[in-house]
């Protein structure tokens, strides 16, 4: 699996945990690349509620998809924690990933040559989805994000927007508890986003959390809890 997708996910159990309550708590995360620069971010602290969406905006390169790494458990802190309950990012056997949908930002994880039903059941297959429900989930990620009429259409011979579809379809296929979103608006149409809103509505609505990164301003066209900004290592409320 490509980690830059999603990281190993699993079936959530509506109603597990109550709305409002603390679902992923980001607690002093710091992370510096290697050279003379600055953290990327310096004592961050986040938490992620139950029915919650949660939007942190920022300039390109200031660290939003380094952070949305650090909380789906691809990278591991070099101070500070990101924990789901009892479980942290550290957690052997990828127990904390499997309750995470991660979507990158860009057009990478798709295998080019598969049909796009093929693409979700291997997904499936990946995120641990029992095989007496993968046909079903894969069946219900179709129609939610309108990809019903393309399922057996190879993914290298779909436009960039309808990609951008079976990506987000991938990350919350498996029902996640925590969503993580970056630019999921990137080349969908009206269409696309009127589709994708409605699966973040309906995540929240069934308890998950959705933490939402893309550039400034995005906050005010889209429906948030919480809204941050990242700004050199730091993260600071917007009221």
């Amino acid at each position: 699996m490509n980690p830059s997708a999603a990281s190993l996910p699993l079936q959530s159990k509506p109603g597990e945990t109550a709305p409002g309550a603390p679902v992923l708590e980001l607690d002093r995360l710091y992370h510096r690349w290697k050279g003379p620069k600055p953290p990327v971010l310096d004592d961050v602290s986040l938490t992620l509620r139950a029915g919650e969406v949660t939007w942190v905006g920022g300039r390109n390169g200031v660290g939003k998809t380094t952070l949305l790494r650090l909380a789906a458990g691809i990278l591991l802190p070099q101070r500070g924690s990101a924990r789901i309950g009892e479980l942290t990012s550290e957690a052997r056997g990828g127990r904390y990933q499997r309750l995470i949908g991660f979507l990158s930002a860009g057009d990478r994880s798709l295998q080019a040559r598969m049909r796009v039903t093929q693409q979700l059941d291997y997904w499936a297959r990946l995120a641990y989805v029992p095989r007496n429900r993968r046909g079903a989930l894969v069946a219900v990620s179709l129609q939610r994000f309108g990809l019903e009429e393309f399922a057996e259409r190879r993914v290298d011979r779909m436009s960039m927007g309808q990609r951008q579809r079976i990506r987000l379809a991938m990350a919350f296929l498996h029902e996640p508890r925590v969503l993580l979103l970056d630019e999921p608006r990137n080349s969908l149409d009206d269409d696309g986003y009127q589709l994708l809103n409605e699966q973040v509505q309906q995540a929240t609505v069934r308890g998950a959390t959705v933490l939402w990164c893309s550039p400034r301003g995005e906050d005010r066209v889209i429906a948030c809890d919480a809204s941050y900004t990242l700004t050199e290592g730091h993260l600071g409320r917007v009221e």
